[in-house]
Formats: structure tokens, sequence, C-alpha cells
């Protein structure tokens, strides 16, 4: 497992279930479910759900779509015992014999056994159908309320851009357009000042992004994340004092640059740095 975006918790039918985000997949807690059932017996309820031949089963052809580093011998021999009645197979057993990352062992005080949500939804099958038909409920309540939320944050970023666009243009034409110019040249120049933006924080002009995505109906700032929106926000207004400044493009386009990469590490981490360097770096 690599870093945890976000954890919650959603109430099926009175008890509480922990969820996180993981490598963009959903995570949701065994445990907790299995307290439905016996809050004293987690272990056992989980561990009896792993010892049928059935799970086992889904389990490994889980790990076979989503994992390449599953070990399908090991499975064999799990799945070859299955069922028996000296047969025992807890979470850490199956994690460390296979290689698996459906099912993982947080510790801790909120640790527990944590499944991706398809494997989840299998253990409350078994649970219990009323159970499932709750669970499912309420992780599609959640998953619509976050959409909305981030849809919401999206175009408030969005709007902020677009009156942050309107200061940086004014720059322009104030310090860079000069007194008498066609409306053809004016549009140029403020388009050569817009992908010198894009450059710096996308690493290529809207027409290199358009070439790389025929299919796609909006523009390079379109289909921006959250964080980058809020950069391109602050990187518009630092790049119309920049132009006060008297400096050239050449020289902003490198410090916009560098502010890209100083704002977005802090926002999102190193993940991102890769995507910047994408079309050649500065």
């Amino acid at each position: 497992m690599t870093k945890v975006a976000k954890k919650n918790t959603i109430n099926v039918k009175g008890t509480e279930v922990a969820l996180y985000r993981a490598n963009a997949d959903d995570y949701i807690s065994l445990t907790d479910m299995a307290k439905y059932r016996d809050k004293g017996a987690t272990d056992q309820i989980i561990q009896n759900w792993m010892r049928t031949y059935a799970t086992i089963e889904f389990l490994g052809l889980w790990e076979k779509l989503y994992n390449p580093d599953f070990k399908p011998l090991e499975f064999e021999g799990f799945k070859n015992r299955s069922g028996s009645n000296s047969f025992v197979l807890t979470p850490k057993r199956w994690i460390e014999g296979t290689n698996a990352i459906g099912i993982t062992s947080k510790s801790g005080r909120y640790g527990g056994t944590f499944a991706h949500r398809y494997i989840a939804f299998e253990f409350a099958t078994w649970l219990s159908a009323d159970f499932k038909l709750y669970l499912v409920h309420e992780f599609d309540r959640l998953k619509s309320e976050e959409q909305q939320s981030q849809s919401l944050e999206w175009n408030l970023q969005r709007t902020i851009s677009k009156i942050n666009y309107r200061i940086h243009t004014d720059a322009i034409k104030e310090h860079i357009i000069p007194p008498v110019v066609t409306k053809a040249q004016a549009k140029t120049i403020y388009a050569s000042e817009a992908d010198m933006l894009n450059v710096a924080l996308f690493g290529k002009t809207a027409a290199e992004w358009r070439s790389a995505n025929p299919a796609a109906t909006g523009n390079i700032r379109d289909e921006a994340t959250l964080e980058q929106l809020i950069v391109l926000s602050n990187m518009e207004s630092i790049n119309a004092l920049l132009i006060e400044q008297d400096l050239a493009q050449s020289e902003r386009l490198v410090q916009l640059n560098q502010v890209a990469i100083a704002q977005l590490t802090s926002l999102v981490g190193n993940r991102h740095i890769r995507k910047l360097g994408d079309g050649g770096g500065l």
C-alpha cells in the first residue's frame, strides 16, 4: 500500500464502518463490518469467511486482475487446502503468502483488516444480504457527496482563476501591448502569455495538448486538477507583477515554472513533478 489520501466513516445499520482511499481505490474495514455480527469475535468471523473455497477463489481472481505481483502458486496451495477442518487462513497469512494487495491489515487505534470495495462487498454478502444492501447504499451516498463537493471546489477555483486571468490580461495590455495594435495582434500576444503559463504549469502549449487529446471537448485548463487550478490562479497574479517589473517573457517563464513546481509539491507531493517535466523541462 502507498499513501493514504483520505479516511471516512459510514453508518451501516448502526455500525460505524471506516474506509479510506489508497492508490485511487476505496478500502473498507472488514473488522468494522464484522462487528455487525459479533463485536467480540471480529477476527474469527473474518477468518471463517476467508477459509472457504468460494472466498479464496474470489480473492485470487481479484488479485490476478489487479495485482501483477500476485503469487498464483501459493494461491493454488491455499485453495486446495480450503474447507478442511484443520485449515485456517488469516489476513496476514494470505497477504504474506500470496503478496496480496486487495486485503490489508492496519495497526494502531483505528487499525484492523481493510479490503478493496469489491472484496468488502463480497464479505458483506456473506455476512448478511440486508447488511450489504445498506452498505452499498451508504457507500454510494458518500461517493455522491464527495463528487458534489469536488465539483463545487473545482468550479470555485475555476472562477477565481478567471478573475485572476482578467487581472493578468489587464497587466499585459498596459505593459506589453503597444498603444496601437490590431485586434489580431493583441490576441496573438494574449495567446502567447497564456501559453507561457501553460508551459510553466503543464509542460506544453494549448495546441500541443489539443494535438495529444483530439477527442477532448474542453481545453487544457478544463482538464486541470483542483490543485493545478489553485496554482494557476496564483501564477496569473505573480505573472502580472513580473510584467510590471518589465521582465522578459523567457525570464518570467523560468520563475513561474519554479513557482508551479514548489506550490504543487506543497499541495500534492512529488507525484506531480514528473508530469511537469513531460514535453521537456526548463
